[in-house]
């Protein structure tokens, strides 16, 4: 990243608080981060924090921004791009982490023509141990797309999606998957407390349990399927476990539930687009 490159943050919640943090931690200078919310209270919080230029008007930020990074709620995108259309740099790089929100209707709202990436993070991008679906439209340089992909990558592992529609699929498994796994830590502690454990123990067991095998999962070249079998002994205790979890269809549960997501994903890029 050029050390010229101003990347200018719609919102200051807590992804853009943790993608600006990441961006510092990799070496990106304060002074080439701004950042506007109409909250001036968060808005000062930041700033004490980073040292950025702030705005509370959209515009007057958009206008000195080489990068516009929209880190608003989706609702409430459309008002944000109409704003500030008439400031945008020519061929500034619009970068969008409003969930759901298709390319083509934000590139409608800006006026069109525009250069834009939406992504798709994850909440582990809040402790840097994100990972984020990419898609960059007709109008993205490689320069661009090489930019937007060191912008995410600052708060985890960034991967690009060919097809638009795909960021559905990345939003069902990464993008709600966080609460999948929250579910199964739930499940696997109330289910410790039934067998007699007491609750922080059996809460303690379950999480770290969960950290570990992610981190055996990240560093083995074997696939998960391999180093299930790997600890699953016959006639074991696990195998005595993932019997029951088969026989009561457990692929055919997660494949359901990541459909749900996927189709209502779809469902809200149509609901969210009929905005103007």
């Amino acid at each position: 990243m050029q050390n010229s490159t101003t990347i200018g943050f719609i919102g200051a919640g807590n992804m853009a608080y943790a993608i600006i943090s990441g961006l510092i931690n990799n070496g990106i200078s304060a002074e080439q981060i701004k950042l506007s919310d109409t909250n001036e209270s968060l808005l000062s919080s930041r700033k004490d924090e980073f040292n950025l230029e702030v705005f509370t008007d959209n515009i007057e930020l958009a206008a000195h921004c080489d990068v516009i990074v929209l880190a608003v709620k989706p609702q409430i995108l459309s008002i944000v791009c109409h704003q500030i259309t008439e400031s945008i740099k020519p061929g500034a790089l619009i970068v969008s982490i409003a969930a759901g929100v298709r390319v083509r209707d934000i590139n409608r709202w800006l006026g069109g023509n525009q250069p834009i990436v939406r992504t798709m993070p994850n909440t582990p991008a809040l402790l840097n141990q994100g990972v984020t679906g990419l898609f960059a439209n007709e109008n993205v340089s490689t320069s661009q797309k090489e930019l937007a992909g060191d912008i995410l990558s600052s708060v985890g592992q960034s991967l690009w999606v060919e097809e638009e529609g795909m960021l559905d699929a990345v939003t069902a498994l990464s993008g709600s998957g966080p609460a999948y796994f929250f579910l199964m830590i739930e499940s696997m502690s109330n289910a410790g407390v039934a067998l007699g454990l007491d609750e922080k123990t059996a809460q303690a067991l379950s999480i770290q349990t969960a950290l570990g095998a992610s981190m055996m999962a990240d560093a083995s070249t074997d696939s998960a399927h391999e180093l299930r079998g790997k600890v699953t002994s016959p006639n074991g205790t696990t195998q005595a476990a993932i019997e029951s979890f088969q026989d009561q269809d457990f692929d055919l549960i997660v494949a359901h539930a990541m459909r749900a997501a996927f189709d209502r994903a779809g469902e809200l890029g149509v609901e969210l687009g009929d905005s103007d």
